[in-house]
């Protein structure tokens, strides 16, 4: 399992000792809401619901898209629209939100004083590097194609680049960029042969991913017309073109990416490369509200038609092309390196160094972050009880029942529409956007009946699923290693549990010396796992009797809903860990350069040795299904739920 996301918060404190915030400043910050999902191998996704300060709108809405006239396009317009209202009814909403006490996140492993910082306030402020299963950390740093011995059709020839005018390819461009209204443009073919007019296919499909090209007679001339590729066409398998035996089948690539996630940009891609989406594979989903470079993997397209994605798509950038003969698999990596700004800080130089000191001698409890629990008042692990208990009409009622918290107006409709009637056409429509959990259990009614409700459930993905028990699970988790903690310190102890290879083994009283709680794990409750031998393997048993669960029996009816136990790490010590402390007076600018701007050549702003503010840079690394958030709230002692930060911040919101 894999987790890299990180809550666009501000840790911030309304009443601190060390100062209060200029207001001016404090006014620019705002809170974002973030959802999450699991998928079947535990890699996490995220969706990020901004309530954006409006001189920091640039970041986020230049990236391009095509525009299929689809119900998927216009269920994504309508979950980028804002109709979370003002920042008070907000805060007011998230009131009803969850905190870290409620899913079972309450210990500190550190004994240092807390301080204020503000986490992502750009999201620049937050980059992620892969860390492959070699070692080696993902960096964007190499724009070069690699030449092949042999010569691939599918390759673009150099007249490819010369054979369209300067007028031409403005006019494709703002086609392919939906900048004009219209829908097609039409090129005329001067010297009318079939291999002029295979160049002229070739270089349009080329130069401009996501146009497709037809040949038309017009008043006895012969004109090649570009065209938007459109539904289903455009994401047909790609044709079949000769692939040299030499050259692996698999070009693996560096995706760098800005502000989007990784599922929404392997989408992206796949659109413009008119490829279905599967034929991409990557080792681990990464942030969307941060800057993130990993290494993709995609079936027999060519380095050459990869780059010129380059040239059209905003906030992503792809390089360090390579032809290998392998896929890549999720959880195939180390983990990730994390690149964090904390702005206006408000600690101590002391309070600082011995924060990070803590980090990086001792760690952080390995918690499951806010974001697995969702952040409305039905937390997501409620669901994947009910789904566990078997209890079917529960899950129904859990999932479309109305209420308080922050959703969108036509989600509120749409639950208000259920509890009146419990009719799914009439719920059905109030909620344009049909791709949500609601919709798809919604069309699952209608389809199997409210008899059936196992079988319109298993309508949503397989991974939104898993996700709600996956929720469960930590939930249990969290739970349970608060009072692990609570009860027996920082220290191992017999009957505790540690790994021998792939095996859980109970700590004996003779050998306790020759472990530290770094040692130390603590079972994912499912089957096949064993427990602590002490009270906290009692405790286990109490918290699952309480939810009418059988903790020797968790093996469901439906294969699906079976679950498969784990061990976790109690604390995790993070790698590679560094810090230092920044004036500046802008909160605009950048504090460190990235990948692309290294090979862009932009150099690092001078930042003034007594600016205004003080902010933190952090680089850490951590290994897979590890919340960076957690290593955040142990720096800042500070909940890191929306509803907190809200009701902190309700002052500096307006």
């Amino acid at each position: 399992m894999e987790t890299v996301e990180m809550n666009s918060v501000s840790l911030k404190r309304p009443h601190s000792e060390d100062g209060v915030a200029n207001a001016d400043e404090v006014k620019r910050h705002k809170i974002s809401e973030k959802s999450k999902t699991e998928n079947d191998s535990g890699q996490s996704t995220e969706t990020v619901t901004e309530q954006p300060d409006k001189s920091l709108l640039e970041d986020t809405k230049n990236e391009i898209i095509p525009n299929e006239e689809s119900e998927e396009q216009e269920d994504e317009e309508l979950e980028d629209s804002d109709e979370d209202g003002d920042p008070e009814s907000f805060a007011d909403m998230m009131k009803h939100g969850l905190t870290e006490s409620d899913v079972g996140i309450t210990k500190f492993v550190s004994s240092h004083k807390g301080f204020s910082g503000i986490l992502k306030e750009r999201y620049s402020d937050f980059v992620v590097h892969e860390i492959g299963k070699d070692g080696r950390v993902s960096h964007l740093d190499d724009f070069t194609v690699p030449v092949d011995d042999e010569v691939n059709f599918e390759d673009p020839s150099e007249e490819t680049f010369t054979v369209l005018s300067d007028e031409d390819k403005q006019r494709l461009e703002e086609l392919q960029l939906f900048k004009n209204k219209e829908t097609s443009v039409a090129i005329e073919v001067v010297e009318d042969t079939k291999e002029k007019r295979t160049v002229i296919h070739q270089a349009v499909k080329s130069l401009f991913p996501g146009l497709e090209t037809k040949t038309e007679d017009r008043d006895g001339k012969k004109y090649i017309i570009a065209y938007h590729a459109a539904g289903k066409k455009a994401l047909a398998n790609p044709r079949k073109h000769s692939w040299p035996k030499s050259r692996g089948s698999y070009c693996h690539f560096v995706l760098y990416k800005e502000n989007k996630d990784t599922m929404d940009a392997i989408n992206v891609l796949s659109k413009f490369l008119r490829v279905k989406p599967n034929i991409f594979s990557y080792m681990g989903t990464k942030d969307k509200r941060a800057i993130t470079v990993q290494e993709i993997a995609v079936l027999r397209i060519t380095a050459q038609r990869l780059a010129h994605l380059n040239k059209c798509l905003m906030n992503f950038k792809l390089g360090n092309f390579s032809y290998k003969n392998h896929p890549l698999k999720l959880g195939e990596l180390q983990g990730n390196h994390f690149t964090v700004v904390l702005r206006n800080i408000t600690g101590t130089d002391d309070q600082i160094e011995q924060a990070m000191h803590s980090l990086r001698e001792i760690g952080f409890i390995n918690y499951y972050g806010m974001q697995r629990f969702g952040t409305t008042a039905v937390p997501t692990y409620q669901i994947g009880r009910a789904i566990l208990q078997n209890n079917w009409n529960e899950v129904m009622d859990l999932i479309l029942k109305p209420r308080p918290g922050a959703e969108k107006g036509y989600l509120v409709k749409c639950r208000e529409e259920w509890a009146k009637t419990k009719d799914p056409a009439a719920a059905l429509k109030k909620l344009p956007v049909k791709r949500c959990v609601e919709g798809q259990l919604l069309r699952g009614l209608l389809k199997y009946g409210m008899k059936n409700i196992i079988s319109a459930f298993g309508i949503i993905p397989r991974n939104n699923r898993l996700m709600y028990i996956h929720s469960y699970q930590s939930y249990v988790w969290n739970n349970m290693v608060s009072k692990r903690i609570e009860e027996y310190g920082l220290r191992a102890v017999p009957g505790d549990l540690t790994l021998k290879g792939a095996t859980a083994v109970h700590i004996e009283e003779g050998d306790v010396d020759n472990y530290t709680i770094h040692d130390v794990v603590m079972p994912l409750p499912g089957f096949d796992v064993i427990y602590p031998k002490h009270k906290i393997g009692e405790a286990y048993k109490e918290m699952l009797v309480a939810d009418n669960l059988d903790i020797n029996n968790m093996r469901h009816k439906i294969r699906d809903y079976s679950l498969s136990g784990a061990y976790r790490k109690i604390i995790i010590r993070p790698q590679n860990v560094n810090w230092e402390v920044v004036a500046y007076d802008d909160p605009r600018i950048p504090l460190f350069t990235t990948d692309l701007d290294k090979l862009e050549g932009k150099p690092l702003p001078v930042l003034p040795t007594d600016g205004k503010f003080r902010a933190l840079k952090m680089e850490f690394s951590l290994p897979p299904s590890t919340y960076a958030t957690m290593a955040i709230r142990e720096v800042l002692k500070m909940d890191t739920s929306i509803k907190n930060q809200t009701q902190l911040n309700t002052t500096w919101l307006r």
